[in-house]
């Protein structure tokens, strides 16, 4: 803007920019008429993906809406997204399958087995999201691309089961390293990029409220 213009004549012209950014945008808006449930992936090397989820789950909820929640690796953790999310067991379905990250069972054989029991109660969950009576208006599947990374689950099974869900249910997958297949029949798809992580680079250890 140039320096010789009054106060006033700035304001004047900030005010117009800004009419015609409101104008665009508005008619922008009037051809978004769709409605759907969502396929939403959280995947990236970056913290962030099952925050961002429980976010979306904590939303859920403050709008009356049931939701399911499958956590398929972060059994062991006490977390306080799960102690919230308890206080409202009329809405919300958390079921925790997992037994910890790979390196902390050291048992291929233990993590496939609760991979495949995760998996189970995950599909009944989108069953049940089915007909006129949905019991869930939203599912999470908490760090099943882990276990889709490490071949734990068939992904062609995975995939084909996502794909059929239910029109109105919002469906969300999180976890690093998400499949190009998933990706590609996703719907919003969210890459947390990692620039700093004070777990590298400070030696700082997991905090309450940060991690769990």
């Amino acid at each position: 803007m140039p320096k010789h213009l009054s106060e006033e004549e700035k304001n004047n012209r900030a005010n117009e920019k800004s009419k015609k950014r409101k104008a665009a945008r508005d008619k922008m808006l009037a051809t978004k008429t769709v409605e759907k449930g969502l396929l939403i992936v959280h995947t990236g090397k970056g913290k962030g993906k099952s925050t961002a989820a429980f976010g979306l789950v904590t939303r859920a909820v403050g709008n009356q809406m049931r939701v399911g929640v499958v956590q398929f690796v972060k059994g062991k953790w006490e977390t306080g997204e799960r102690h919230v999310l308890e206080k409202f067991p009329e809405q919300v379905d958390i079921r925790t399958m997992g037994e910890g990250f790979t390196w902390d069972t050291q048992d291929r054989a233990r993590d496939i087995a609760a991979a495949k029991a995760a998996w189970k109660v995950s599909k009944k969950m989108i069953d049940d999201a089915r007909g006129s009576s949905p019991k869930y208006d939203m599912i999470l599947l908490d760090e099943l691309n882990i276990v889709l990374r490490y071949s734990y689950l068939p992904l062609k099974e995975v995939i084909k089961e996502l794909k059929r869900k239910p029109k109105d249910l919002h469906l969300i997958v999180t976890g690093r390293n998400a499949k190009p297949e998933l990706i590609e029949i996703a719907d919003l798809v969210t890459e947390m990029m990692q620039i700093k992580h004070p777990f590298r680079e400070q030696n700082v250890m997991a905090q309450k409220g940060i991690e769990f």
